[in-house]
């Protein structure tokens, strides 16, 4: 694993950086900061989020909604802009030399032997030299802000219309019922899909290293075209949380997640981010150390229940619309538009899209009536949901799988679990085949710990195909030394009842995923602690349906022991009755 995250791990470092934004002589209006990313040493050419500019718009945060408003040229922030970049200490060399003219973090020498060198037992090795300081802030100027149409198209798309108040993008908590916040939240919302560019600016004392990073001239880092990056591909997102609060710990925090899901530019990654991360890298683990996107808000909330998925920009076409934004300025201007990241094409004879995980497709959607949720294909024609979702026998049901979008086949529930059972289940059989949707093949044994993928249609449902959460399986629960509960670290959200629960290395189906957990004290839902039926407590009843059609077998699900009811009602179990002294 640390292979694979290698070449992501150097990239991600070596182009992280943080960036604040003040104004000229009023420290007591405080700064406003975010991540970015280096996209080119000579000249430095940064790029980060646009949302801290919005205090320092000449026409206020409502420029950014404009009809037709693209792009903004650095003059439409006020004269008393002032902005700083501060990236990490100069990486170090194998040996542990500092090598000047490359943000990056530092590795502290090893001790221990080194590479053609015989071994000095009875010599002490050498001292570790002391951690290098962080590079201080360097000034910057603003040169352009703007924004991705197509972003903003999806964008608008999936969270506008009658589902705009469900959501918050906000880094407040969204329960914040004071009028500046409620000020400040629409702000933020105006600029989430608005990103700026500038240039960090050469600094005497500085001009040696400056020099150095001259002779590097050209983008630092390489971008991955549009669907390069399948569903459910690993993603490392590099951000600092809290901005320029304290870097020494916070600069360039690394996060790993998959991709989530994707409409357009719109990406959504599992990877956990905080506020201060607008703007970090999203780097590819394959291929290694790609740029995939830009953070746009860390932190989503619907219905007043934290989603758990942090909100992207694909970066390929937001660096095409920068590319169109610097040619209608200036010259001089346009003539950066050349030192920007390239997209990398794919090698001669090699696909540059990695294999989607066939996983990733298996789960279908389900709709009985105005419920909806999401179910798998343990057959051509037969589908396991929950009984939440399709909650009565013969009910007509119908199954929208993920590829493709338009295909409809109507089903009904042949066999549904009682409410007083603790296995949330229902079986529907179909009127024809699922072409095209993979039919998983049922574990055997689960292993404490193990990597972990959820495939459901939470969220979004049929607006952008299932998405894809990672996680490990944090707990097998057993009675009678036989597992009857999963629980897993992946985010679990509302619509994703009913799907499938895998092993992410082998495929294997594990179980069917039931509830996340909500806290009735409190009411806070928590999207990344959830329950599943283990599938070795249904297949053989599923078997024994699918060749004999006896249900007698799944029957049998509503008659369990007493300790497997109090394991789902998340009770302890009775201790034993003392026994009478007399």
């Amino acid at each position: 694993m640390g292979r694979q995250w290698a070449p992501a791990t150097r990239v991600a470092e070596q182009t992280g950086c943080v960036v604040s934004a003040s104004r000229a002589g009023r420290p007591e209006a405080g700064a406003w900061s975010c991540s970015g990313v280096i996209l080119s040493r000579g000249p430095g050419l940064v790029l980060c989020h646009g949302g801290i500019f919005t205090p320092f718009l000449r026409a206020g945060s409502g420029a950014l909604a404009a009809a037709g408003a693209a792009f903004l040229p650095g003059d439409s922030c006020g004269a008393d802009l002032r902005l700083h970049v501060q990236w990490g200490p100069p990486a170090a060399s194998p040996a542990g030399r500092p090598q000047r003219g490359r943000p990056a973090l530092c590795t502290p020498r090893c001790a221990g032997l080194e590479s053609g060198r015989p071994s000095a037992p009875r010599e002490p090795p050498p001292p570790p030299p002391p951690p290098a300081p962080q590079q201080p802030p360097r000034p910057a100027e603003l040169l352009l802000l703007w924004s991705c149409p197509a972003f903003r198209a999806h964008f608008a798309q999936l969270f506008g219309g009658d589902t705009a108040e469900q959501w918050r993008f906000a880094s407040p908590a969204p329960d914040a019922h004071v009028s500046e916040d409620e000020e400040e939240e629409e702000q933020q919302l105006r600029a989430l899909g608005w990103f700026a560019l500038l240039r960090v600016r050469r600094v005497p004392a500085a001009e040696e290293a400056e020099e150095e990073e001259e002779e590097q001239r050209g983008p630092s880092v390489a971008v991955a075209p549009p669907g390069a990056v399948p569903k459910g591909a690993p993603l490392l997102a590099c951000g600092s949380p809290f901005g320029a609060f304290c870097p020494d710990i916070f600069l360039n925090t690394l996060s790993r997640g998959v991709l989530s899901n994707a409409t357009g530019p719109l990406l959504l990654t599992d990877a956990r981010c905080l506020p201060g991360s607008e703007g970090g890298g999203v780097f590819a683990a394959r291929p290694p150390g790609l740029l995939v996107a830009l953070v746009a808000a860390p932190l989503c909330w619907k219905s007043r229940e934290w989603v758990g998925l942090t909100l992207l920009c694909a970066a390929a076409p937001l660096l095409r619309a920068a590319r169109a934004a610097l040619g209608r300025l200036q010259p001089r201007a346009a003539a950066l538009a050349a030192l920007l990241p390239p997209e990398v094409g794919a090698p001669c004879g090699r696909p540059l899209r990695a294999p989607e995980p066939p996983w990733a497709a298996a789960a279908v959607l389900v709709e009985c009536g105005a419920v909806w949720g999401s179910g798998v294909a343990v057959a051509p024609r037969l589908v396991l949901t929950c009984r939440h979702v399709a909650p009565r026998e013969a009910s007509r049901v119908l199954l929208r799988p993920a590829t493709p979008k338009s295909a409809k086949i109507w089903g009904h529930v042949v066999f549904a679990t009682r409410e007083t059972s603790p296995y949330d289940i229902a079986v529907v059989s179909l009127e024809e085949d699922l072409e095209g949707v993979p039919i998983p093949v049922p574990t055997e044994r689960f292993h404490k710990g193990e990597a972990v993928s959820v495939v459901g249609f939470g969220i979004f449902g049929q607006a952008c195909g299932p998405s894809v959460t990672s996680g490990i399986l944090s707990a097998v629960v057993q009675v009678d030394e036989t597992p009857v509960m999963l629980q897993t670290t992946c985010a679990v959200h509302g619509g994703s009842s009913g799907g499938p629960l895998f092993s992410t290395y082998s495929g294997d189906l594990l179980g069917i995923v039931a509830s996340n957990t909500r806290d009735n004290n409190t009411g806070a839902t928590y999207p990344h602690l959830n329950f599943s039926i283990p599938i070795t407590v249904l297949q053989p009843a599923l078997q024994q349906y699918s060749q004999t059609g006896d249900l007698g077998s799944l029957r049998e699900l509503d008659h369990v022991t007493e300790p497997v009811r109090v394991v789902w009602r998340l009770q302890q179990p009775l201790a034993e009755a003392p026994r009478s002294k007399l």
